[in-house]
């Protein structure tokens, strides 16, 4: 077994390898940029060594300097995590050749499987079912037009050495494959230094349901199931669970013997995936396999009971794997939801800045049997940069069951606490309580069919209004109390507080009657309804459990002006407690108008300008590009959405903007 294990990576990929190898005790070494000298992965490591500036380019991703890192410290193995180096054969190489151990595959597989032009060729030939598409490389915008059309839309634009949804598009026409030709190439030179591209049919309704396998350097190989990971927004993965919802039995073991037999083709070993896509009939087609750990790998280790990463220490180490096929069980149901730094109000922007408050749910088994585990990077006080992956934290629930892992993520995200950053965490909830998600009904399009105009939050039911409406008269009731008693102790009397309020939430007024009784507090509604209310909130305490009724939720409690913030379950509203005189006054308050920003063209999240295409005095159409704002490796074009003329441009490519500084100027 190793002696010392170098990460060659950061953030809560970094913090999970190190867990698994100090359980077994092996010494752990990070490695950090200048923008995570003070990351939690250096913290929780046995050694640390800097290894550059911030960007990835300069340092995470820079082989000499990781060798450097190795020599240093003395490590005798290098594992890779995901992204980064994870799936570069000259890395492989490089530390082969210094007779350090790579814990992942051969340079060999990584070189076959890492191309995804020369993967779908050898897939074929090993009898594994392929999209159609052009497997060449293509030069130009005119090229890719003219396949494209050949193909026949919708078609998807892919980097050839690409990953994580960098360097993909869907193009539906000529005008997008032209567009999407020349992005994805930006993106793929950005993200991978690579920006060779391939175009290959696009199947609709598809479901993405990707296969875990693990060899060992002896040729045993077997596969661990299925994930479905079809909750995506921009090809980028956000919600996992293992198994598929859609797959049976006859599919699983049909496409799990291809996945293997892509693996033997290529003498695979580790921990490696094979992608694919899978259509209405459950007919599947080979995507790409990725040589690597996955980000959603936590899903398949709480239904097999197996842990990758120590398996794939093992197996770099020459040990046999410790098991069969026939060994294979699935059981139980996990749910991974990733948590991003991302404004779902903004379209999922990436959001940076400090985390000032983190707290996660606690990890562990619950008392309905559930189990909840939280893979992160970060700590309270951590600083989210823009020059990495906006990704944070992994939160997953296990269940018995389906329903019983939905319900235990749901609760689990209710209890998750993040300030500082937009974050799209109420997203996730509401995607937990869509009856769609719910019944299992699911492809790749999910978001976009179900969330055509973005995500604006949900809108609270009439039912849930009323639950609302009777937690802020709770908490009024008691801060009413406090102040009386506070007042009383001060001037010795006593002021009498009124139990008959006015709420207003989302335009509605519920006329409320609050009491203490023997029982708790009630909220008695003018319709003649009652219910109680109990709960542990404090003032000053942004998460608070309330039990209304029968039913108990978690909900983030804030003060809003003169109302109360609440957010639970994907709602976020404001709700004004009043006494019944404020009350009418208040409604013969003015609103207050937003500022008019129709002539200015705003950047929508922090990044960097990478290019101006227009000029002062120049007229555009609407739908014409403007500007291309990258912002952790992902290229975002803005365009005009009306007909105007340019009468100022701000800032100049190269320029590192804030959200909502002003780009441009119209007339």
């Amino acid at each position: 077994m190793f002696k010392k294990i170098l990460i060659a990576n950061r953030g809560e990929i970094a913090c999970r390898v190190i867990k698994t190898a100090q359980r077994l005790g092996i010494a752990t070494v990070a490695v950090y940029s200048d923008a995570d000298r003070d990351a939690l992965h250096v913290r929780q490591a046995d050694e640390a060594v800097h290894i550059g500036p911030a960007p990835s380019a300069q340092s995470y991703l820079r082989i000499a300097n990781i060798l450097d890192a190795v020599a240093i410290t003395g490590a005798d193995s290098v594992h890779p995590g995901y992204g980064f180096l994870s799936e570069n054969s000259n890395f492989a190489d490089a530390l082969k050749a210094k007779g350090i151990a790579f814990i992942g595959p051969s340079p060999v597989a990584i070189e076959a499987m890492g191309d995804k032009i020369t993967s779908k060729r050898i897939a074929a030939s090993a009898g594994v079912s392929t999209v159609p598409g052009h497997m060449g490389l293509i030069e130009d915008a005119k090229e890719a037009v003219r396949i494209a059309a050949e193909i026949g839309f919708p078609v998807m634009i892919k980097a050839s050495a690409g990953g994580g949804g960098k360097g993909m598009r869907i193009a539906w026409n000529e005008a997008e494959a032209r567009e999407g030709f020349q992005s994805s190439r930006n993106e793929a030179k950005n993200a991978f230094g690579d920006d060779r591209i391939f175009i290959e049919k696009f199947v609709t309704e598809p479901r993405h349901i990707e296969i875990q396998v693990l060899g060992d350097q002896y040729g045993n190989i077997v596969y661990l199931g299925e994930r479905e990971c079809s909750i995506q927004r921009r090809n980028q993965k956000i919600i996992e669970e293992a198994p598929s919802p859609f797959i049976d039995e006859a599919t699983r073991h049909a496409m799990g013997k291809q996945a293997v037999a892509l693996a033997k083709a290529v003498g695979y070993h580790s921990a490696g995936t094979v992608e694919f896509i899978v259509d209405r009939d459950r007919n599947f087609y080979f995507l790409e396999m990725n040589t690597r750990l996955q980000v959603e790998h936590p899903v398949t280790e709480l239904v097999t009971g197996i842990d990758l990463v120590e398996e794939m220490i093992r197996i770099a180490a020459g040990e046999k794997l410790r098991f069969d096929q026939e060994d294979m069980r699935l059981n139980g149901w996990a749910i991974e939801s990733r948590l991003y730094a991302e404004d779902p109000y903004r379209n999922f922007l990436p959001s940076i800045g400090r985390l000032t408050r983190y707290r996660p749910p606690a990890e562990g088994r619950r008392a309905d049997s559930s189990l909840i585990r939280n893979d992160t990077g970060v700590v309270e006080g951590s600083e989210i940069s823009m020059h990495y992956d906006p990704m944070i934290a992994k939160l997953c629930a296990w269940a018995p069951d389906r329903l019983g892992a939905i319900n235990a993520m749901g609760a689990a995200l209710d209890n998750f606490e993040v300030e500082g950053i937009g974050h799209n965490l109420p997203f996730l909830s509401a995607v937990m309580d869509h009856p769609r998600f719910r019944e299992g009904r699911l492809n790749t399009a999910f978001i976009g069919e179900e969330f055509p105009d973005g995500f604006a939050g949900v809108i609270p039911t009439d039912a849930d209004e009323r639950k609302l409406a009777a937690i802020a008269t709770y908490i009024n009731w008691k801060l009413q109390r406090r102040d009386v008693l506070i007042s009383g102790a001060m001037d010795n009397h006593t002021r009498r507080v009124s139990g008959d309020w006015i709420v207003m939430l989302n335009n509605h007024a519920f006329q409320v009657a609050v009491r203490d009784q023997e029982h708790g507090t009630t909220v008695s509604f003018d319709d003649g309804s009652v219910v109680t209310v109990a709960s542990d909130w404090v003032p000053g305490r942004p998460l608070a459990h309330f039990q209304i009724g029968a039913e108990s939720a978690a909900i983030k409690t804030s003060r809003s002006g003169t109302g109360y913030r609440l957010r639970w379950r994907g709602m976020d509203v404001v709700a004004h407690v009043r006494s019944p005189a404020v009350a009418k006054l208040a409604r013969l308050m003015r609103q207050k108008r937003p500022p008019d920003t129709s002539k200015l063209l705003l950047c929508p999240m922090p990044g960097m300008l990478t290019a101006i295409a227009v000029s002062e005095g120049e007229s555009v159409e609407a739908g014409q590009i403007l500007a291309t704002v990258e912002a952790m490796k992902m290229e975002n074009v803005l365009r005009a959405e009306r007909r105007a003329v340019i009468k100022r441009i701000a800032v100049w490519a190269g320029a590192s903007l804030a959200v909502d500084e002003p780009i441009l100027e119209f007339e």
